[in-house]
């Protein structure tokens, strides 16, 4: 019987774990490029998020379940299969285009987000205009009079060069949760 091909575990990949190789000024770029875009999230700017999102953009959150060390590599389900949200720019349209209607029960009343981003590192790629930038991430969200939740995880993205105002794109954004269950009402958030 054959055994499943592994991949590395997500968070153990070796490009990953590598030290940064982009240089200071590009690293810094790469970062005030990951607060604005929190920023436009937490102001409802969703639109002008979206600009930042590039044509073929990929954004998924693959499902996680807890598993045994020795079954760590199982953990995430690959790509094409279980994901809390699988899409592509003109998905992501729609979510924002419903969002601004003011009648998506999820965010009625609308919610109040605070992203908080850390622990950016950034590695460069074969194209000059592409990097590889890990960041974590906590979404703290309070909607109602008594309803909060906080979500916990990391992104793995890959950023391109824009001529726009913020001088990147978004290509390609996997999103990790720490948890296996989300214990959240829904996932009208952007990570």
């Amino acid at each position: 019987m054959n055994k499943p091909t592994r991949v590395p575990h997500l968070f153990r990949r070796p490009e990953q774990l590598a030290p940064a190789d982009v240089p200071m000024e590009t690293a810094y770029q790469l970062e005030q490029f990951l607060y604005a875009e929190a920023e436009l999230l937490d102001a409802w700017q969703f639109n002008d998020w979206l600009a930042l999102m590039a044509p073929d953009v990929h954004y998924w959150a693959p499902v996680r379940e807890n598993r045994l060390a020795r079954e760590a590599e199982q953990e995430m389900y690959p790509p094409g299969t279980a994901a809390h949200f699988d899409e592509n720019f003109k998905m992501l349209g729609q979510r924002v285009a419903r969002l601004y209607t003011h009648m998506s029960w999820s965010e009625s009343p609308a919610s109040r987000t605070r992203h908080l981003i850390s622990n950016v590192r950034a590695h460069v790629t074969d194209n000059p205009d592409e990097f590889r930038v890990q960041s974590s991430f906590h979404v703290y969200r309070t909607s109602s009079e008594r309803h909060q939740d906080s979500v916990i995880g990391r992104r793995y993205d890959l950023l391109r060069r824009a001529d726009n105002d913020y001088g990147f794109q978004i290509a390609d954004r996997t999103v990790v949760f720490d948890m296996s269950m989300l214990l959240v009402k829904n996932l009208s958030s952007f990570y």
